[in-house]
């Protein structure tokens, strides 16, 4: 019983790490092109809190219910296709950090644009392009 509660709580997990991304990403290409600094601003501090709350929770408890699940079952973590499977996730989450720090930028610089009452700086497109990369 306890394995299909691990395995249910894993899946969860990884469709949470899956849908946010691809949710985050869907609307901050959309805010981008409009060019409208409120409106960047607006869903780039949305997808700030969503990254936080429910990207950044999932990353956490995915590795916890892997290895949880993994030993419940009695999996060896030196498996060829876990121990993969866990640099995969240390590379996947390298590339991430730099993303949520470029998030945090853009919507910094969208709100100082919006305030002033000013265009994005080319400073926003900059980094815009090295995030949708």
């Amino acid at each position: 019983m306890l394995e299909e509660w691990l395995l249910l709580a894993h899946v969860i997990g990884a469709t949470v790490l899956f849908g946010t991304g691809a949710g985050i990403a869907f609307f901050m290409v959309m805010a981008h092109r409009t060019r409208d600094p409120r409106l960047i601003a607006h869903v780039a501090g949305t997808v700030v809190i969503a990254d936080t709350i429910f990207t950044a929770t999932a990353a956490i408890l995915q590795p916890v219910t892997g290895y949880l699940l993994a030993r419940s079952i009695g999996w060896d973590l030196s498996e060829g296709w876990i121990a993969l499977s866990l640099l995969l996730y240390v590379v996947t989450g390298l590339f991430w950090l730099p993303v949520v720090w470029i998030q945090i930028r853009l919507r910094d610089l969208a709100r100082a644009a919006a305030a002033a009452g000013k265009t994005l700086p080319p400073a926003y497109f900059s980094l815009y392009r090295i995030w949708f990369l």
